[in-house]
């Protein structure tokens, strides 16, 4: 009896728990995912140059779209309750006005197919072609984010139909044109050619 009293209370080693507990920590880190919201998918242009000369623009040259706290739209300075299919064809037809065209916008008028042809107008009321064409929308901070997202769709697809009809395409095989492709890579191009996509997205009013 004397011998059981002189070995003492076995324990079990603890020296490599915080080993182990880093070792855990960082394979969480390495293996968990973490969400990420989306938000819009926009590529920015690149930032102005100091000595950039500030360019100014001829007020018949942008399509002012605004939006107040309570979601209603003031399109071209009247109150607008259509569609947004409405608000996008109005939108086409503003960036393919030639009221005033300069060389370039003469040289673009005459690249495009001839249904498009007809359909262009020559408002002096309007923008003077479309490569001076822009679509400007500013919304405040009350706007809904569907009407945001609305609004902006309305206006790529505006911009997305034009191009896809230039080269006989739909919308939708227009984007899907592969760039790494010679032939593909020149109607997307194509397309685009004298027509840039010009949205202007202002600072929400607060």
């Amino acid at each position: 009896m004397a011998r059981n009293k002189e070995r003492g209370t076995p324990e079990v080693s603890s020296g490599s728990m915080a080993d182990i507990a880093f070792l855990l920590l960082i394979f969480f880190l390495v293996t968990t995912t973490i969400a990420n919201d989306k938000g819009i998918l926009m590529q920015l242009p690149p930032p102005p140059e100091p000595d950039q000369p500030i360019v100014e623009f001829q007020e018949r040259n942008i399509f002012k779209i605004l939006a107040n706290s309570n979601d209603q739209l003031l399109v071209e300075g009247n109150p607008y309750e259509k569609p947004m299919s409405e608000l996008k064809m109005e939108i086409k037809e503003f960036i393919l006005n030639f009221g005033n065209p300069d060389q370039g916008g003469i040289d673009t008028y005459n690249s495009l197919p001839s249904q498009m042809k007809s359909r262009a107008k020559q408002s002096p009321e309007s923008s003077d072609h479309p490569g001076k064409a822009i679509v400007s929308f500013k919304a405040n901070r009350g706007t809904s984010y569907e009407l945001y997202i609305d609004i902006l769709d309305a206006a790529q697809a505006a911009y997305n139909e034009i191009y896809a009809e230039r080269v006989g395409l739909t919308s939708q095989e227009y984007l899907e044109l592969d760039k790494s492709v010679d032939v593909e890579k020149r109607m997307y191009e194509q397309g685009k050619r004298g027509i840039p996509k010009a949205i202007s997205i202002a600072e929400p009013d607060k």
